[in-house]
Formats: structure tokens, sequence, C-alpha cells
């Protein structure tokens, strides 16, 4: 019926993308400094094979956009959530965390990371074998 299925295989299938939003709240007056620790990470991580974005970001005023957030944020896309769960546990991003954001005089006062689908909850998602 639909011969372009045939040729279908499992290893080409796009995998399951995750979407990563990961906002930081820099403590008085260290927002630059913050920020460009944050590019820093940039040129390693989009080495790795399953990101397929990761972008650090600062906060801008516009009457259009006038929601609460942390001033800096990172935007990733990732291949799927084995590939966002991996780049959380190299060392240069563990490092990141217990120096800028649990030791008492890193730059983080507060950071808020998620991450998300864009696949519905009722997907109906084909049974691979």
């Amino acid at each position: 019926m639909y011969p372009h299925f045939s040729q279908y295989n499992k290893e080409s299938c796009r995998p399951k993308k995750v979407y990563c939003v990961a906002q930081f709240l820099p403590k008085e007056g260290k927002l630059n400094e913050l920020f460009k620790v944050l590019q820093s990470l940039e040129p390693n991580t989009i080495r790795e094979d399953g990101c397929l974005q990761y972008i650090v970001t600062r906060h801008i005023q516009t009457p259009f956009a006038e929601g609460d957030s942390y001033p800096i944020a990172f935007n990733e896309i990732w291949a799927d959530n084995e590939a966002f769960e991996a780049h959380c546990q190299r060392d240069e991003i563990k490092q990141f965390f217990e120096q800028q954001c649990i030791a008492d005089d890193g730059l983080v006062a507060k950071w808020n990371v998620c991450i998300y689908t864009d696949e519905p909850v009722d997907f109906d998602a084909p049974k691979l074998s």
C-alpha cells in the first residue's frame, strides 16, 4: 500500500527530541561575569553528538514579552533524553554547577533547569520491533 514504508530503517528514525531551558539568576553585580562563564560551556557542548542547539541568551526588555524570567537562559535542543542526561554528567557541566551554583562563592543566586517534549500526551507513536 505504501511502498516507501518498506524501505523504513529503524536506525534512521528521527529520535525524540527534548528541549531544555536552563535559567540563571546571577548574584548582584555578576551578570556579565556569569554570562561569560556560560558562554565558555558552548564550544565543547556543541561538539556532543546529541546536541542540536546550545545557545546562552540574555533577557532583553520589550513591551511584547513582559513575563517573569531569570536574566540568563540557555536554549537547548537535544536529540533525545539520553543525550541530555549524558551532557549533564560531563565533568565540565558538573563542575559548573558545583562551582557556580552550589558553592557559596559561586556567581549564581538561583537556577532553574527544565526539559520539555513537543509530543502530545496521546501521541500515536509507531511500535518498532
